[in-house]
């Protein structure tokens, strides 16, 4: 393989890990609004979807590309809710 191909295929590999993270990262905000107008409303609401999500995300960030994500508990939102109210 010449050196051109293998530095596009290289590239084409790292733009294909950003573009999940990015669709990762929207989905796991989307699931983090959820907890938090749940939480609000004081109906109940887990955070095992943010962190099936947050869990794939931190997959790819141990490929060097993307950043890490941090776990999110109840606890966490409930501080962000009342920190808000």
């Amino acid at each position: 393989m010449s050196v051109h191909k293998a530095i596009s295929e290289h590239s084409r590999k790292q733009n294909q890990v950003v573009m999940n993270f990015l669709q990762l990262e929207q989905q796991r905000e989307a699931y983090i609004e959820e907890a938090i107008v749940l939480c609000r409303q004081k109906k109940p609401y887990t955070t095992e979807k943010i962190n099936e999500v947050t869990k794939r995300i931190n997959e790819l960030a141990r490929k060097g590309i993307a950043p890490q994500r941090q776990l999110v508990t109840k606890e966490m939102v409930e501080e962000f809710v009342s920190r808000s109210n």
